[in-house]
């Protein structure tokens, strides 16, 4: 039996008495409502009654079962909206604006507009350059001469390295902010040319390495395997650096045979070359653990090793150390060639107070920070070994000559 028919068969009082606490009911209106009242009506009137009280028991019931939804808070002001997504845009200023537009994609591999890698693969060979020039007597224009030819061929391979590097990172540059609009990772280069592109600047690195005397050409061979290597070490070790070291540092090598000193036969010379070597691996590493703190947090999102992830909270400790090594190195190798006190205090000296400056200033949380002392360090650094090397030669070279117009 239903509700409706349960209420209207009992009496009329009771039906009154049961409306009656119905609408004393929470759920009910304040207000009583005239189809709820517990005045007796004529039975046509009280039939709509149970119906309405149903009715609006269920439509209560189900409006007060719902949860309201809390107001929607309006976001304030201050809060911060993600930001926009990277979009390419030519350049408008500097060297590569100049280009034509189908060139620039090809500058921008090779890192063209950003020099600094180019000047830290060639500052090795200069510095072997100047140390090997009082072994081998070599005047100023020779030492001149082989300097130049080394910062072409700096430029070509360093341009070469990048191309490999970057066909190595192809699925890895578009998850790190820095690299994600690099040619081939925004697809401005296929990979399929820019493998063309890299036998090209091989073929015109081989064209320079053959200005220099032959024995050059089996020194300088090997180093192709490095630059190979080195993309791929970023997967296996936190350690890249030290691949990128033994990679940019080959150059610490070859100037002394390009000035006819030959490290075989010579152990002065050889002792010299490993110890400048190895101090240009120290300073690599340094200097790049620098520059790898740029991307750190994408690093370690896209599953990239660095030896400034495995060693951040102890970074400075790291580059003191660093630097201690390539300056103690440098210093073994003047000490091998019967350098003069202008290396010594030039070089080795300036090396220690350029480093120790640069590791206690630099702010290794700020990517701008970190990018200044990266592309300035090679002038500061890299300018006081080679002012120190230099002044050295000099004195050296004209001290002989003196001494051979003496005698004659």
């Amino acid at each position: 039996m239903s509700a409706c028919q349960r209420l209207l068969r009992l009496p009329a009082s009771r039906r009154a008495f049961s409306t009656t606490r119905t609408t004393t009911k929470p759920w009910l209106p304040s207000q009583p409502c005239s189809r709820l009242s517990s005045t007796p009506r004529p039975f046509s009137l009280q039939l709509s009654s149970p119906r309405s009280l149903i009715a609006y028991h269920t439509t209560s019931k189900l409006r007060t079962s719902t949860t309201p939804s809390p107001p929607t808070t309006p976001l304030s002001s201050t809060t911060p909206s993600p930001p926009p997504p990277q979009i390419y845009t030519p350049p408008t200023t500097g060297l590569l604006s100049l280009l034509p537009s189908s060139w620039v994609p090809y500058a921008e591999l090779i890192r063209l507009d950003k020099p600094a890698g180019t000047y830290y693969l060639y500052l090795p060979c200069l510095f072997s350059t100047l140390l090997a020039a009082p072994l081998s007597h070599s005047p100023p224009s020779t030492v001149l001469s082989y300097s130049l030819l080394f910062l072409s061929g700096a430029i070509i391979m360093r341009g070469a390295g990048c191309t490999i590097n970057d066909l190595w990172d192809r699925n890895l540059d578009p998850h790190v902010s820095r690299t994600r609009l690099r040619p081939i990772a925004r697809r401005a280069i296929t990979p399929f040319n820019a493998l063309l592109f890299t036998g090209a600047q091989l073929l015109a690195g081989l064209a320079i390495l053959l200005q220099f005397p032959t024995s050059c050409f089996f020194y300088a061979t090997p180093s192709l395997l490095l630059v190979t290597l080195y993309p791929l070490a970023k997967r296996v070790t936190y350690y890249p650096q030290f691949v990128l070291g033994l990679t940019f540092s080959w150059g610490a090598m070859l100037g002394f045979p390009a000035l006819g000193v030959d490290l075989l036969s010579n152990s002065a010379a050889l002792t010299a070359a490993g110890l400048l070597y190895g101090s240009n691996v120290a300073w690599t590493v340094l200097y790049d653990m620098i520059y790898a703190h740029q991307d750190i947090k994408d690093d370690a999102k896209a599953g990239i090793k660095s030896i400034a992830l495995k060693h951040d909270k102890e970074t400075k400790q790291v580059l003191t150390g660093l630097a201690v090594v390539q300056v103690a190195l440098l210093a073994g190798a003047g000490v091998a060639t019967g350098a003069g006190p202008a290396f010594f205090i030039g070089g080795c000296g300036g090396a220690a107070a350029t480093l120790g400056f640069m590791i206690k200033r630099v702010n290794l949380k700020s990517v701008k920070d970190c990018w200044w002392w990266f592309v300035n360090g090679c002038w500061i650094t890299g300018g006081a070994i080679s002012l120190g090397l230099g002044a050295d030669y000099l004195i050296r070279y004209y001290s002989e000559d003196e001494k051979v117009v003496e005698e004659q």
